[in-house]
């Protein structure tokens, strides 16, 4: 049957745009891929399995189509018309995806990935932020020439579309060909669950991801954007795993409410007399620490922040949970580990958790989450405005408040200057603030306002990460003249690393990130070198307010002398376990990985492989099933 030759020519087309997108990936990566005869072999065998099983799920509405339209109209003018309109905006599309992967894979190392489907949810800011960042115009141009090309090749000088509209099949004749070319992606569609192949293909990250098809990833994406933790993970008995958890987080000062197992409330207790100051915490957009002078970088991008620490309680071995906003959001407030799937801030579940704000306002505080943009991005309104803070986003920003200002929001010194008049205004009412401020200019298309730093804005991250470091150093400038100064605690840190790219899996260096803690009438300045991580940050905190209060968090005080050094990290699938040097890693296959950290430098490790300990087992699943089995149950509420 003439209509189906069409699938021919355009599986070969879809496969060579494949191919040609995975070599130019491969190339742009070189330097960081494992190479070899028999690495290419298999990264480019794969590669053209996984293009394939793409091609059967991408062309089943035209399958569909191709049964349907009776032969008549198959063969009139006016369906040929709709038909090349129809092949063009196909095949446009298949380029246009090339060339999303590039940028994509430029900005996080990766295929298509959970990343890419939370953005699709925000068209607005997603398609504005690509608006600002890139020079749509000609690139939208340059793709429209390359799916030209092939377009006219086949439409104008080959018989395909001739012969295509020869076609007399009748519907039983067709039936075949369409049941075997729909049963092709139904039968990969339930053998093929994850792409964990492409562990297959070398222990190389980028190997294993340019050995992936991006529409397949997205696809894959979509489907397994919840990882239920019993079903993908390898679990232990459930009783045993609780009382794990109590050893894991039990402190000297400590006690739990109950012995029923399902109660994780415990009373944390302390001496002498509390304080109650104001706190402002700004988690600062995308500052890894390998972008500070005070941890090896030459560029001079970060000199207020370098001696902000100096100044401050600076630690300086501290590991974020994970490679979003949201994940930094919810280890600080929840102090929880970064359980499998998307943050427990993006998903519908999450009023009344037990976190920072509810210890704050039970301690008379007024709470407000404090961003540059709008906060229905990544459910941020939704999730704080329910967990004991009151919303203060960018539509509440007045028009004579906004000096500059792009997709993602004000930039960070409207942010701060609106920051100020909200603590203005608690501090008004003799009320004692927390506020949680969140900034934005440190992410593409990196943008802000001209004249206030040595490099143009909107050439690239290093300008976004030097603007941040102005707007921080006047921002705590025009704090410290206010009369509420002294008597404040400031915060500072990252919510996650610059970029989630990494040749290992769980890269640690792309973890680490700046934590200081700022007050010059409360607090001493000292480094502390003490391994931690996010999830510490809270019970530090009201440990230096010397509080008792009722607790659910999974971290300690760092600054305690019983503190077991240790970082909990992870991305969407895999699980990670920091400590004593190894590196233990749950994958999404029931199985455990080990690795012992031979080198950890400012921008790249190497691990060795080890056999794990049963120690070490039973410390990574006492963290991640019993903070996935209190989620489920909803035992982590307040």
């Amino acid at each position: 049957m003439n209509r189906y030759k069409f699938l021919w020519y355009f599986f070969l087309l879809f496969v060579l745009v494949s191919f040609a997108s995975r070599v130019s990936l491969l190339l742009y990566s070189f330097d960081d891929v494992d190479v070899g005869l028999l690495e290419f072999v298999k990264l480019f065998g794969l590669g053209l399995f996984y293009d394939v099983v793409t091609y059967f799920y991408y062309i089943i509405p035209f399958v569909v189509y191709l049964f349907l339209v009776p032969s008549r109209l198959f063969n009139s003018k006016i369906h040929k018309t709709i038909a090349l309109v129809i092949f063009f905006a196909v095949l446009y599309g298949v380029v246009f995806n090339a060339f999303s992967e590039w940028f994509f894979w430029n900005e996080f190392g990766k295929r298509f990935n959970f990343i890419a489907v939370d953005y699709l949810v925000y068209t607005h800011e997603v398609i504005r932020n690509i608006q600002e960042s890139y020079p749509m115009p000609l690139l939208i141009s340059v793709i429209f020439v390359l799916t030209l090309i092939p377009f006219y090749f086949m439409a104008k000088k080959s018989d395909m579309f001739k012969a295509f509209f020869q076609d007399q099949s009748t519907y039983k004749e067709r039936l075949k060909v369409t049941l075997i070319l729909l049963a092709i992606p139904v039968l990969f569609f339930n053998i093929l669950h994850k792409q964990t192949l492409t562990t297959l293909v070398s222990d190389n990250r980028y190997n294993q991801e340019l050995s992936k098809n991006g529409f397949y990833s997205l696809f894959s994406a979509f489907r397994n954007n919840e990882l239920n933790y019993y079903e993908f993970y390898k679990t232990q008995d459930d009783k045993k795993v609780l009382k794990h958890y109590r050893e894991l987080v039990s402190t000297p000062n400590s006690h739990f409410e109950s012995k029923d197992l399902n109660n994780s409330f415990r009373k944390i207790v302390t001496n002498g007399k509390e304080i109650r100051p104001n706190v402002m915490l700004v988690m600062i957009e995308s500052l890894s620490a390998s972008y500070m002078d005070l941890y090896g970088n030459d560029e001079n991008l970060t000199p207020h922040i370098d001696a902000l620490a100096k100044k401050s309680l600076f630690f300086s071995n501290f590991f974020a949970t994970g490679t979003r906003t949201v994940r930094g959001m919810e280890a600080i407030t929840m102090s929880v580990p970064p359980t499998a799937g998307r943050s427990i801030v993006k998903r519908p579940d999450n009023h009344n958790m037990f976190g920072m704000g509810w210890v704050f306002k039970d301690k008379g505080y007024s709470n407000k989450f404090i961003y540059a943009g709008h906060g229905y991005f990544d459910n941020m309104n939704e999730y704080f405005s329910h967990n004991g803070f009151d919303i203060v986003d960018r539509i509440s920003f007045e028009e004579n408040e906004v000096s500059f200002a792009n997709v993602w929001g004000v930039c960070d010194e409207d942010l701060f200057n609106k920051a100020i008049k909200e603590a203005d205004a608690s501090h008004a009412q003799k009320k004692p603030f927390f506020s949680f401020v969140m900034t934005t200019s440190n992410h593409r298309p990196y943008t802000y306002p001209d004249g206030k730093i040595d490099i143009p804005s909107h050439t690239g991250r290093n300008g976004g990460v030097k603007y941040t470091d102005y707007a921080i150093n006047n921002f705590l400038e025009k704090a410290s003249k206010k009369p509420w100064f002294d008597n404040t605690i400031f915060v500072f840190v990252a919510d996650h690393n610059g970029g989630s790219a990494g040749k290992n899996e769980l890269p640690l260096y792309r973890y680490k990130i700046p934590f200081m803690v700022y007050a010059p009438k409360l607090i001493k300045a000292q480094e502390v070198k003490k391994l931690s991580s996010q999830i510490d940050l809270a019970p530090t905190l009201f440990s230096l307010m010397n509080w008792s209060y009722k607790s659910k968090f999974y971290g300690k005080d760092i600054l305690s002398n019983d503190f077991t050094p240790r970082a909990l990290i992870g991305n969407y699938q895999k699980l990670g376990l920091y400590q004593n040097n190894r590196l233990n890693i749950l994958l999404p296959n029931a199985t455990v990985k080990s690795f012992e950290v031979e080198e950890l430098q400012l921008k790249s490790n190497k691990y060795k492989e080890v056999n794990a300990t049963q120690k070490e087992i039973d410390d990574i699943i006492g963290y991640y099933q019993s903070a996935s089995y209190f989620y489920m149950h909803h035992l982590d509420r307040r």
